[in-house]
């Protein structure tokens, strides 16, 4: 097979792939179910009732840190709004990201309660328990690094239920506690839930996800059990009601989207349920439950959970629960995202800047892999230097294929030359040119980061496709400057046009990984100046046939 020939089958692969990819990236796992106990009862009701929307302001409560901006319904105690303030909506904004909302639009909120047979949340009945605070606005002091809002809700039977939010400075995880004194005569059994609940087609004016096929990103739930590590677990699974129900000892549910997550993590010892339901014909949620507990007459029982939302920070969310950082997914090349992205942060340290470090380490890898660069080019000078003895075994043996290729395959052992050696490189090319893909589209540090001039946002595409037009004319050059041994009329023009294909799908490419292909070529370009320069030394690569 001529080296031209294999380049464009490679070149085919590698766009099927990156399609089917782009495409496909939204695979979630298949339902789990496993039994569940009498004990734990399910929160869940199919008649909501969003009283939130027609709460007044008497009825909330504001918190403000550092970085987040909060709304707390008083009646359960939910969070129904939050701010992100160290990040805008929308680049160049001064408005914060809005993650957690409430409106006639579009609902996503975070609800925790105490269910079971003593339980003050019904939510069958959509009776929830009516919390009071001392006051209405709390915020972080700048001499303070916790923040503490506590609810007090005392039931008909004298129970008294402390909910308390912990929050700290520069964190987005939110420590929730229940303290249950239980002052009654009997004692009672009861159990802690957390919900995540999200309107499932969002409205057009608030898509989070790109038009831009090659942008788009997964936006669904998503658990960790004792079972599996992590899982997601997209709306439309759960609206045909195909539902998770798995019991597990330790876990965590979430709802995502690019670069955020909202992720509930049980504290409580003891088991606990992770399941989803499908709320209404535009609304799901995901939900986690522990086991009851009993809290004896005249005693006390506290049940925790932490809640985080914001960005997916690797760093931070490792350090809240085990495997809450495999949110940022880095589909099924992970084990390639996340070493580039350790070492383009780490480089980042240094210069400050996200696209002089996306040059560097294009730099270092088209380092490490310039031996094979150098294999891949020697292999098709010596491939170029027989292509006189292979026209005359097709000229000799003409329709018989397989003699052909038997004395094609003595040719390359008597020569030494191994006939995909130019295709090496290219392959080795492919998964890491995939994983800056992911890296880039999944790491909330690259969300809005600028390079020079025009490029304000190394995760969406050039404004003005100028780096895709000089990634083609890199393409050009490069195959100028490369032999050719193709023959057929058909395939030279595929190769003839090649670069235009290329520029073209590029166009829809986050700006910082069509910059490390522009300084890939750029290398290679180099690289090739330098091999060939060798080469024509020994004899294998003629300055006269270099752009036949």
């Amino acid at each position: 097979m001529h080296s031209k020939s294999k380049f464009l089958v490679i070149i085919c692969l590698f766009l099927s792939f990156v399609m089917w990819q782009i495409f496909y990236m939204e695979t979630t796992s298949q339902p789990e179910s496993s039994q569940t106990t009498e004990k734990i009862i399910n929160p869940e009701s199919h008649n909501i009732q969003q009283n939130i929307l027609n709460s007044d302001l008497d009825t909330t409560i504001t918190v403000k840190t550092d970085v987040l901006s909060l709304r707390i319904n008083t009646r359960g105690g939910d969070i129904d709004q939050v701010a992100l303030l160290s990040y805008s909506d929308k680049l160049g904004s001064k408005h914060p990201l809005l993650l957690l909302e409430s409106s006639p639009d579009f609902l996503y909120q975070a609800k925790s309660g105490l269910v079971g047979h003593n339980g003050p949340d019904d939510i069958y009945n959509d009776i929830r328990p009516i919390y009071v605070s001392k006051q209405k606005h709390f915020e972080l002091s700048p001499n303070e690094n916790e923040l503490r809002i506590p609810l007090t809700f005392v039931s008909k039977n004298n129970i008294t239920y402390v909910k308390t939010f912990i929050l700290h400075r520069g964190n987005y995880a939110i420590d929730v506690s229940y303290q249950i004194n239980n002052k009654s005569m009997n004692p009672i059994e009861i159990a802690m839930y957390g919900q995540l609940r999200q309107t499932s087609k969002l409205p057009e004016n608030r898509n989070t996800n790109s038009n831009n096929f090659a942008l788009r990103t997964f936006r669904g739930a998503a658990y960790s059990s004792s079972q599996s590590k992590y899982s997601k677990y997209d709306f439309d699974t759960i609206q045909k009601n195909k539902h998770l129900n798995v019991i597990t000892t330790n876990g965590w549910i979430a709802m995502l989207q690019q670069y955020f997550a909202s992720i509930w993590i049980p504290k409580t010892k003891g088991n606990n349920i992770l399941y989803t339901n499908n709320l209404n014909d535009n609304m799901v949620s995901i939900n986690c439950q522990s086991d009851p507990v009993v809290v004896s007459a005249g005693s006390q029982k506290t049940l925790e959970a932490t809640l985080w939302i914001g960005p997916e920070v690797q760093e931070r969310m490792s350090t809240v629960a085990p495997y809450v950082e495999l949110t940022v997914d880095y589909g099924w090349l992970w084990f390639i995202a996340q070493p580039l992205f350790r070492l383009l942060q780490f480089i980042n340290r240094f210069i400050n800047n996200w696209g002089f470090s996306i040059i560097l380490i294009t730099l270092i890898v088209r380092s490490i892999t310039y031996p094979l660069s150098k294999a891949q080019y020697t292999s098709m000078a010596r491939m170029r230097i027989l292509q006189p003895k292979i026209q005359l075994m097709r000229e000799r043996f003409g329709e018989d294929k397989q003699r052909m290729n038997q004395e094609m395959m003595a040719l390359y052992k008597r020569e030494k030359v191994n006939p995909l050696g130019g295709c090496l490189p290219l392959l080795i090319q492919m998964p890491i040119f995939l994983g800056l893909y992911y890296m880039l589209i999944g790491s909330v540090e690259l969300r809005h980061a600028s390079f020079i001039f025009w490029i304000k946002d190394l995760s969406a595409q050039d404004p003005y496709y100028i780096l895709p037009l000089l990634m083609g004319a890199t393409m050009f050059f490069i195959q100028k400057l490369s032999p050719t041994t193709a023959t057929d009329p058909i395939q030279q023009k595929i190769i003839t046009f090649m670069p235009v294909i290329f520029t073209i799908f590029f166009l829809c490419f986050p700006s910082g990984l069509v910059l490390y292909y522009i300084i890939s070529n750029l290398v290679t370009l180099l690289q090739q100046h330098m091999i060939y320069r060798d080469l024509e030394k020994c004899g294998l690569y003629p300055r006269d046939k270099r752009s036949e």
